[in-house]
């Protein structure tokens, strides 16, 4: 089966990646520079994103909820619990998929068909320690501070969408948020995105180094990785969900 063939492949190229590096110095040189381009660069789109999807909530649900029956101040806990358990998370993850994923994919799938991991390989050099392990250390570090940066804009966008509209006044918006609020929910989504951000970068980092023939065969690595990368991601928060909150 291919399936069980991946999957082969993929345990052997993770037992290779995940090891002592050999140089420390030159590790963790390299995971500054993938906390940059991998996190630092995807802090825009974090944010833009995650207002404009805490404005869009706060509309919907005061379209959906308006019933006398309801108190208003609804509107802005049902915004926050489903930016704390959902958005921020697994939501922002699914769309990191697609940009870092296929970024990483390419990257290494460049390397490959350009013989230069076949140069590290020659010379010695543990190729995927050296290539991967940066990558898969650099996104878990910094994926937390993806998801606070998320929460807090997505809330925000709401504040925003009740200051400039009629929506809700901001007074029992920010009543809502603070109704019933529990640390945990912040937890349980950082510990999400750190299992989804390994599974990004490591599927992703497998369909690249996996490449075989030419450019295009790089071009559908990086589409192969988005969406085995999406499909785990989804089956994940369905386990974790169950397991931590059920």
């Amino acid at each position: 089966m291919k399936a069980l063939d991946d999957f082969g492949k993929y345990v052997l190229l993770m037992y290779r990646t995940i090891a002592v590096p050999e140089r420390w110095s030159v590790f963790f040189k390299q995971t500054s520079k993938e906390i940059t381009k991998l996190g630092v660069d995807s802090l825009w789109i974090v944010i833009f994103i995650s207002v404009f999807i805490g404005a869009v909530l706060t509309i919907q649900v005061s379209l959906n909820i308006n019933s006398p029956l309801i108190p208003a101040y609804t509107i802005g806990y049902i915004t926050r619990e489903t930016i704390l358990l959902e958005f921020s998370s697994s939501i922002m993850c699914l769309i990191l998929a697609g940009k870092v994923g296929s970024n990483i994919a390419s990257e290494i799938g460049s390397m490959r068909i350009t013989e230069q991991i076949d140069a590290l390989e020659i010379m010695g050099v543990n190729a995927p320690n050296y290539l991967i392990m940066p990558k898969i250390a650099a996104l878990m570090l910094f994926i937390p501070v993806l998801v606070i940066f998320s929460m807090f804009f997505g809330i925000g966008g709401g504040f925003l969408t009740c200051y400039v509209t009629e929506v809700l006044s901001v007074s029992l918006y920010e009543f809502g948020i603070r109704f019933w609020y529990s640390s945990f929910y912040i937890g349980y989504s950082i510990i999400k995105a750190v299992i989804f951000a390994f599974i990004i970068a490591s599927v992703a980092s497998y369909f690249g180094y996996n490449v075989r023939g030419g450019a295009l065969n790089v071009g559908k690595a990086s589409t192969n990785s988005v969406v085995m990368s999406s499909v785990l991601i989804l089956l994940f928060d369905l386990l974790l969900t169950n397991l931590m909150l059920a």
